[in-house]
Order: structure tokens, then C-alpha cells, then sequence
């Protein structure tokens, strides 16, 4: 009998994904699992997937955008980090990507840290309905991972 995949499971397997993101110094290495409520996985991404510019649910969503018709009311975004609110280099933040996707339930490891920008994913999700859920235990990995943008190197 095999035991079903919870919140932890996904994001553990969110948290892996982030592995394949070439650590850049000026970016976090993100990992996202999208799972329909089946517990199907429908996409995954990581930072810098197809593009040096795309983030992890970036990624994992445009790998859904040749499935028509697709419903993802029902579907939950994994990712390692909170998604960003704010972007330097496209118009759409991931934020608004999962909102616009019909995503409203998201589950995270790690807030973003006040490094690159001024996040409020948690935030402008739960103002627009989604439910979000913060697994913090989880967060010691994510912040090991980045630790190419969270350490600062000597010169």
C-alpha cells in the first residue's frame, strides 16, 4: 500500500527541483511542482528553465499553456520561495502569473528576503483569495541552496 503525497512531499520535491537552477549570483535558485488535485503533476520549473530570465513557476506554467481548457482552480503551486511581486525583467510577476493561471492555492517553504526586492507574494495572494500555506521546516534547505546570493563574497 503506498502512502499518499502531502503538502510536505510536494514541496520537498519543489525543493529538489530548485537543484537543476545554475546558481547566478544574482538570483535565487527556485524550484515549482504544479499538482492538480488528483495529485497528478502537471509541470515542473526552476530558475532559468528555457530562458536565463524565466523563475521556477514561470517555467512550470508555460509548459501548460499548450493545454487549452486546462482548470487549475483546483490545482496547488509547490515553490520553494515565495512568489515575487516584483520584476526587473518581465511584465508579469509569478504572483500574477499563478492568479491569472486560475491557481488559488499555494504552498511555500521560504518568504523572499529583503535582497533583490520588496516581496509580498503571501500577501497579494491571500488579497486575491488564494490560501496559502508556509511550511517553515523546510526553509533551512531552500536557504542552503541560495547560499551563492545569501553569503557575500570576499574579493
Amino acid at each position: 500500500m503506498s502512502i499518499p503525497y502531502d503538502d510536505h512531499d510536494w514541496l520537498a520535491e519543489a525543493i529538489q527541483e530548485s537543484l537543476e537552477a545554475p546558481p547566478v549570483p544574482d538570483r535565487y535558485a527556485v524550484g515549482a511542482v504544479i499538482v492538480d488535485h488528483g495529485g497528478e503533476v502537471l509541470a515542473t520549473g526552476y530558475t532559468g528553465e528555457g530562458h536565463p530570465h524565466h523563475h521556477a513557476e514561470e517555467a512550470a506554467l508555460l509548459k501548460l499553456a499548450g493545454r487549452p481548457g486546462l482548470d487549475l482552480s483546483r490545482a496547488t503551486v509547490y515553490t520553494s520561495l515565495e512568489p515575487c511581486t516584483t520584476r526587473r525583467s518581465r511584465p508579469a510577476t509569478c504572483t500574477q502569473l499563478v492568479l491569472d493561471a486560475g491557481i488559488r492555492r499555494v504552498v511555500l517553504a521560504w518568504r523572499e528576503p529583503l535582497l533583490f526586492a520588496d516581496c509580498d507574494g503571501v500577501g497579494t495572494l491571500r488579497r486575491a483569495g488564494a490560501e496559502v500555506i508556509e511550511i517553515p521546516e523546510l526553509a533551512a534547505q531552500v536557504r542552503a541552496i541560495n547560499a551563492h546570493v545569501l553569503i557575500p563574497t570576499s574579493v
